[in-house]
């Protein structure tokens, strides 16, 4: 599956981990929604694109509560902003 653009609804998430599902398509934008994240890992799925900067964005705004953000950067993901590549 994908990863729905209506998570980024969930305004008090603080960690999603998302990590080994096998989630096709790319990260939705609307995840940079989630002002009190401070944890999203992405790795080991099927996903696509770029790091949306709206997610990047977390990691400097709101005093940069994003303190981790995973994902398979090294062959799937263009992700300039992410604490971990795998």
């Amino acid at each position: 599956g994908t990863i729905p653009a209506e998570l980024g609804a969930l305004s008090s998430l603080e960690r999603l981990e998302l990590n080994g599902n096998q989630l096709i398509g790319t990260i939705p934008a609307e995840l940079g929604a989630l002002s009190l994240l401070e944890a999203l890992d992405l790795n080991r799925n099927n996903l696509s694109g770029s790091m949306p900067s709206d997610v990047c964005n977390l990691r400097t705004t709101n005093g940069g509560l994003l303190f981790s953000l995973a994902a398979d950067c090294i062959s799937e993901v263009a992700c300039s902003c992410c604490t971990a590549c795998f």
